[in-house]
């Protein structure tokens, strides 16, 4: 059992649900050991600075509920630049013990850069389609064209130097890969456009663009099909593999691991 209790803070296109858990069996993982588990609730489509504002509400609100010091917080995806934002200016780093992200964008996407340079009603367009849709969904003030803009490499350039690591906080953060574009139907399409522009990726993002303070490397799956941005919050809600060998055989494994160096470090 880990000191302090866990938040898991999503990315964006889905919000965090009681009929559909964005994070499928992973949080058993973590309650098995004897842990509590919160989750951010924040937009799915909100800007970093509107979803760190409702994380800030959002962490004071479970301190004040449980009592806690402080929390282990994992995000996926864009998750972890909304943690990184709160910590940084919204006075929460004293309730945050550790910040562990999956496939985080914190150098950018200069497959995203290509993207943005597309008409920009054309791009303002396909977002503007869903927000839309997650406007149904329950965000209160997506926009979808604003967090495009954030995953560009010159926004994470600038972000990062506004944005520096607490050093009283733990930062790890891992990157996962498919091993080709057949690998994940619903990743295919921008799989074999990333790959094309920057190499090896999980659907979106790149190890070079995901590394960031104590990084763990690539995580690699043992079957033929990798591990997709889709797999590292277990959406098939099932195992890649039942073969032994390099990799793991299940998204689980890697928040086993992360679970086993939060207890090393105390946390």
């Amino acid at each position: 059992m880990l000191k302090y209790p866990i938040l898991l803070v999503h990315g964006m296109g889905f919000r965090d649900s009681r009929i559909i858990n964005y994070w499928g069996r992973i949080p058993q993982i973590f309650t098995d050991d004897g842990n509590d588990v919160f989750y951010g609730n924040q937009d799915s489509n909100g800007t970093i600075e509107d979803n760190a504002q409702a994380l800030r509400m959002r962490i004071r609100n479970i301190i004040r509920e449980t009592s806690a010091e402080k929390l282990n917080v994992i995000s996926h995806s864009k998750g972890g630049m909304d943690m990184r934002y709160a910590i940084c200016h919204l006075g929460i780093n004293q309730y945050v013990a550790s910040l562990t992200t999956i496939n985080t964008p914190h150098n950018g996407s200069k497959s995203i850069d290509r993207v943005l340079k597309l008409p920009k009603p054309l791009v303002k367009a396909a977002g503007g389609c869903s927000d839309l849709w997650l406007r149904l969904q329950g965000d209160r003030n997506p926009n979808a064209y604003k967090v495009f803009l954030s995953f560009s490499t010159e926004y994470t350039n600038q972000f990062n130097k506004e944005n520096p690591d607490d050093p009283n906080i733990y930062y790890q953060s891992y990157a996962c890969v498919m091993k080709n574009s057949a690998s994940d139907i619903v990743m295919c399409i921008p799989h074999a456009i990333v790959n094309l522009i920057e190499g090896e990726n999980d659907g979106l993002l790149t190890p070079e663009g995901v590394k960031h303070g104590d990084f763990k490397g690539i995580v690699r799956s043992n079957s033929g099909r990798g591990i997709s941005h889709c797999d590292e919050v277990d959406l098939r809600r099932r195992r890649f593999t039942n073969k032994s060998g390099d990799g793991v055989s299940d998204i689980l494994d890697m928040y086993r691991e992360i679970l086993q160096t939060l207890k090393d470090k105390g946390m």
